[in-house]
């Protein structure tokens, strides 16, 4: 496997007794989009200045592109692009003007930054927006503004905190269809955010923290198979033709069928922890045809974001 481009090892934050983050390890590689959900005092937006080393850890170690970045902070800077949850904008600045001072701030020539400028803007389809005023901007303008900022010294990781809070639903796809486009261009990304359909979308890789602490984190499939090893089928009979009743009968007694239960009464859905694969799925399917059971319907009911983070996580805060 390649080395990690992002490492960390049981980093810790404390202020005096309070503790903000407890132990959290981390292992990213490029390409890897982080979703990372939590409530609010959880410590996603810590971690995240932790790695962005706007906050020195009380213990642990991480590391970007092998850079130690508690011990050489400015060699790991440049490769970074740190987009915090609230910003600022400057009054009477164009777009281009804002992209062409944070470039100058990374020591680029004129020419560089005319190109950067130029390829930012593009990238976060932005062009048209070149001579407007940074104040006159939407919300979801202002926030593809300041990714495109995060992006003028092309940094191998990304760290956004909260990117698409306070967006209309459009904004959001917008955001969301960029950081993908971000990932596919090998960038390492961490992003926090409370709307968890939408991280599902487009992360690879999930971590879910609660009280301080990282509860469970790794690919997304992987976490989902750890909490429902079973599929759970749908399985609805056509009312006033099958019955729940010998269909459930029927399903209990085939192989990879660990429990069935029906669901809304004699003529509801059938609910199947089934522990075989896609092929078996179809052979059931087709079994149940042949027994004679009219169906209406035969679906998997996969469990997404929402459901992990309800199961993994009690509700309280610190």
């Amino acid at each position: 496997m390649n080395t990690p481009l992002l490492q960390a090892e049981i980093l810790r934050k404390t202020y005096g007794p309070l503790v903000a983050v407890e132990g959290i390890s981390l292992e990213l590689h490029p390409g890897d989009i982080f979703g990372f959900i939590g409530p609010n005092g959880a410590g996603k937006t810590t971690t995240i200045k932790m790695l962005a080393t706007l906050l020195q850890p009380t213990s642990g170690t991480a590391t970007i592109d092998g850079i130690d970045l508690i011990r050489y902070p400015r060699e790991v800077r440049p490769l970074i692009g740190y987009m915090p949850d609230a910003f600022g904008v400057y009054d009477d600045v164009k777009v281009w003007e804002y992209l062409d001072f944070f470039a100058a701030a990374y020591r680029q020539s004129r020419d560089e930054r005319t190109a950067t400028v130029d390829r930012v803007l593009e990238l976060t389809d932005l062009t048209e927006k070149r001579d407007a005023f940074v104040q006159g901007l939407s919300r979801g303008m202002q926030q593809r503004l300041c990714l495109a900022k995060c992006l003028v010294h092309d940094p191998k990781v990304l760290l956004l905190d909260e990117p698409a809070s306070g967006l209309d639903p459009r904004a959001r796809i917008v955001i969301k269809e960029l950081i993908t486009r971000l990932g596919q261009m090998g960038k390492t990304i961490i992003v926090s955010s409370h709307i968890l359909p939408e991280l599902s979308d487009f992360c690879n890789r999930i971590g879910i923290m609660e009280r301080s602490h990282l509860l469970i984190s790794g690919d997304v499939e992987t976490i989902i198979r750890q909490l429902q090893p079973t599929r759970q089928l749908l399985i609805t009979p056509l009312k006033g033709v099958g019955a729940s009743g010998p269909l459930r009968e029927d399903l209990e007694a085939m192989p990879q069928v660990e429990k069935a239960t029906v669901e809304n009464g004699d003529d509801g859905t059938v609910r199947v922890a089934f522990t075989g694969g896609l092929s078996e799925q179809a052979a059931l399917l087709r079994t149940l045809i042949e027994r004679g059971h009219a169906l209406c319907s035969f679906t998997e009911s996969a469990m997404d974001l929402e459901d992990v983070f309800l199961r993994v996580t009690t509700g309280r805060v610190n």
